[in-house]
């Protein structure tokens, strides 16, 4: 088969466009790298203004003046939806932290923007134990951590289930705010134990009693005693068992006479 000139004329465009054709994954790669130049990546400063924006406008921060107020089921609330999910984490800075939870807040609030979307998403909450030390104490909570609570809903006839509480751990250099979700999500808490302690903040014995406020103060109190306190009321202690064992107190003045001897030189002879 012989091609004619007008033929030959008419394919040679498409040959040469053939012959500088790159491949089809070079050209998915270069758009792939295309578009990624389109992205700001570098600048995260945005990005972290918006979690921190929602942070601020969908998280409860707790104190000791307000706990008992917000973590309570909302009058609306409906027994046939089950328990109110909550989602309390408990961070600090430089004082009950050391300065590690800086990863831990910057996931947080990212995992926040994530609930935004999320028409099933947990109540959420926040508790910094730098500026509320006493409520950290009371419910003698460390940081970091995030305490997934499930908020029962009291009955009709006013009785209250016992409120389930899970204590999850977080990492200080790999936590993710896709780590976060997933607690609700996949239901991660599940893997954890109930907590049952006695300085539980809703049924524990302080609690049923009221004595949750006055014991977190005392509690405060003592670990804030500085060492060398300690070591004084321990050598004065110790100092005063010691005396109790010897005989304690000054030593009494003997008796000069005895059976058959002379009475004191300040004493006239009996005759």
């Amino acid at each position: 088969m012989r091609l004619t000139t007008s033929a030959l004329l008419l394919i040679l465009p498409f040959l040469t466009a053939a012959q500088q054709q790159k491949p089809l994954s070079e050209s998915l790669q270069s758009w792939i790298e295309k578009a990624k130049s389109y992205i700001p990546s570098a600048d995260t400063a945005p990005v972290a203004a918006t979690a921190a924006k929602a942070a601020k406008n969908n998280v409860v921060t707790l104190k000791s003046s307000n706990w008992q107020s917000v973590l309570s089921p909302s009058e609306s609330a409906d027994p046939s939806q089950g328990p109110e999910e909550w989602m309390v984490l408990f961070s600090g800075g430089n004082k009950s932290c050391y300065g590690r939870c800086a990863r831990v807040e910057k996931a947080w609030n990212e995992s926040i923007v994530l609930f935004a979307a999320d028409p099933t998403a947990p109540h959420l909450a926040y508790v910094h134990c730098d500026q509320s030390p006493v409520l950290c104490t009371t419910w003698a909570a460390s940081v970091p951590t995030i305490w997934h609570i499930q908020l029962p809903v009291p009955a009709a006839d006013q009785s209250r289930p016992a409120t389930t509480i899970r204590k999850l751990g977080l990492n200080t250099t790999t936590v993710t705010a896709g780590d976060i979700v997933k607690i609700h999500a996949e239901k991660t808490y599940e893997k954890r134990p109930v907590y049952e302690g006695a300085l539980h903040p809703f049924d524990g014995w302080a609690a049923r009693a009221g004595l949750n406020g006055p014991l977190g103060y005392v509690l405060y109190a003592a670990a804030n005693i500085p060492s060398w306190a300690f070591m004084i009321v321990l050598s004065m202690g110790s100092r005063y068992v010691m005396s109790r064992r010897t005989g304690g107190g000054p030593a009494r003045p003997q008796q000069s006479e005895t059976l058959g001897g002379a009475p004191p030189a300040n004493e006239p002879a009996v005759r």
